[in-house]
């Protein structure tokens, strides 16, 4: 069918949005609720497009296109809709965008820009709300909630988690947790994926920039740090640089001008937990199980596994997470090696994700009183803190990562993509089996953004059956089939967020996938061309085996390397 759009003549497929029509011709329509392959809510009406065929504002994001259909996205009439849309909304809106974490990223901001609103127009009594600080990895500010709902659908729609909905009715309604408790009492998994889809400013990773600067003026204070495989690949977005960029060499430079006194790629952790879940693996198929093995990297997947799916916490590998492997190792081994005392070590990670900032204080990840890892920061909070020290990144001669823990192979690059971990795994394992090299260490079936990918793979005389799931809601659907007996698999790779770490809850704000695709697609390029492709074969990774850890799976690498969940009663 067609349509016209501003006086351009488009097709049109049947039951195709008129926001979706636009959106192919390059025409941009504002929206606040819309979610990109969820159904439409049409609740903001910041969409209202002018027909005029009737004279009405219509919701661009829920009116199908209809034959011959004439719309003005722009018009007089829908431009001053969309402008008392914003107005009303900042009558109920905090003054406080100087010092509001979303400054210069915040959608409201931006259409209060783009529509000229430079008046407060309506005022009355402002909405009041606590400010939840409850959960270690997400702050709510409820103040700036202007309820679009997005932070409820990804939740409960695309994660599978609900801990967040609609309370009360009329203009008493907010959002919140059930009983109007915190969100550390909650079914939340600290994913941050509410974050990313939020347009203002209500919802925000828990901020530690100030401790880690406390630090690192501290001259008694040995400051370390790591940064997770998704995050050179990442942050080049922030400074103009071509999206995908691997910009690793320029990112240790810049950590050292702010003043780390040593930086490790979490990729040498990375290829850590290889070596260890590919053990555990072999171990589980000699011996008979039991199966499914799951991956332990993801920590808002291990909270989803021990909140809704106590009964499978045996399944799952008891291998800390690359993050707390190179924690455990630089606090227990790197600082005997150099008589260092590990309490003056202050151990900084730098992640795509804010359940990382959870799990680095959970009970298992320490060794008494001294954290295997001390403070999280995210890749935003990292990107503010290059910022605030003035540091221009094109400007910055590439330096090395630090030696022990500085070699990686990139089979722990590639965990930073949904189908990383399995696909590293399985280049090992297969080496253990049959001490011979996988034949093609592509393991192709396994890359993409696709929810659920299921391989067959011959290691020797044995079949793995495998799955690699990213989202929770997809790994919901897998857990269901599998319990129900429809779905039997050796080893199960999931991650919390959707395509994995590289569109983790800590990334920059992006609506774009072509930004999130070129991501994954920076990492596979850098494994296509590495010298070391596995983690078995990576020498200092071998060194300390010799010289510390023995073997895969002793005493000593238990001790270190591996942890236990809780299994939680299930509710009657």
């Amino acid at each position: 069918m067609k349509i016209t759009i501003n006086n351009r003549i488009l097709e049109a497929s049947p039951g195709e949005t008129v926001l979706s029509v636009a959106a192919r011709a390059g025409i941009s329509i504002p929206t606040l609720c819309h979610m990109e392959g969820l159904p439409p809510t049409g609740a903001c009406r910041m969409c209202v497009v002018e027909d005029i065929g009737t004279d009405n504002l219509i919701p661009s994001c829920s009116q199908p296109a209809v034959e011959g259909m004439e719309i003005k996205t722009h018009s007089p009439k829908a431009l001053n809709a969309r402008k008392t849309i914003v107005e009303l909304l900042l009558a109920n809106h905090p003054d406080d965008c100087l010092y509001c974490i979303r400054n210069g990223c915040c959608t409201l901001q931006d259409y209060s820009e783009e529509l000229g609103v430079r008046q407060r127009r309506y005022s009355g009594v402002k909405s009041t709300y606590d400010l939840d600080v409850s959960s270690p990895s997400i702050v709510r500010d409820p103040d700036k909630c202007i309820l679009c709902g997005k932070c409820v659908r990804v939740c409960e729609e695309i994660q599978g988690v609900s801990a967040i909905d609609f309370v009360g009715r009329g203009s008493a309604t907010h959002i919140g947790c059930a009983f109007e408790e915190g969100l550390n009492v909650s079914s939340c998994v600290y994913c941050g994926q509410c974050i990313m889809v939020c347009p203002t400013g209500a919802l925000a990773e828990k901020d530690e920039t100030a401790r880690v600067i406390a630090a690192l003026r501290n001259p008694d204070i040995t400051v370390v740090a790591q940064h997770a495989p998704a995050i050179s690949v990442t942050i080049a977005e922030d400074f103009g640089i071509k999206p995908g960029t691997d910009i690793v060499d320029r990112m240790n430079g810049a950590m050292r001008r702010m003043g780390f006194d040593y930086i490790f790629p979490t990729s040498f952790g990375a290829d850590l937990t290889v070596i260890e879940e590919a053990h555990e693996l072999v171990q589980r198929v000699t011996s008979g199980g039991p199966f499914p093995l799951f991956t332990s990297c993801s920590p808002g997947w291990v909270k989803f596994m021990e909140e809704f799916y106590p009964e499978l916490v045996k399944n799952v590998s008891s291998c800390k997470s690359p993050q707390q492997m190179l924690g455990a190792v630089v606090k227990r081994i790197w600082t005997s090696e150099r008589d260092i005392d590990p309490k003056k070590v202050f151990h900084v990670s730098i992640m795509p994700c804010t359940a990382k900032k959870f799990e680095c204080d959970r009970p298992g990840m320490r060794n008494d009183s001294v954290r295997d890892v001390d403070v999280v920061l995210t890749t935003r909070e990292f990107v503010r803190m290059i910022k605030m020290f003035g540091i221009d990144l094109e400007q910055v001669d590439g330096e090395p990562a630090d030696n022990p823990y500085g070699e990686r192979s990139s089979a722990g690059k590639i965990f930073g993509a949904s189908g990383g971990v399995m696909e590293a795994a399985v280049r090992t394992a297969y080496h253990m089996i049959t001490a011979k090299e996988l034949p093609d260490l592509d393991v192709k079936d396994v890359r993409g953004f696709k929810g659920i990918k299921e391989i067959e793979i011959e290691i020797g005389e044995f079949v793995l059956k495998a799955a690699v799931v990213s989202g929770l809601g997809n790994a919901r659907k897998l857990l269901d089939s599998i319990l129900a007996g429809e779905k039997t698999y050796h080893f199960v790779e999931i991650m919390t967020c959707p395509g994995g770490c590289i569109a983790g809850g800590g990334q920059p704000f992006t609506s774009d996938p072509k930004m999130v695709r070129s991501r994954m697609m920076s990492l596979y390029s850098i494994d296509s061309s590495a010298p070391v492709r596995t983690a078995h074969s990576n020498v200092s990774l071998k060194k300390l085996y010799d010289d510390h850890l023995k073997k895969p799976g002793s005493h000593v690498a238990h001790e270190i390397l591996h942890t236990g969940y809780a299994r939680r009663e299930v509710l009657k």
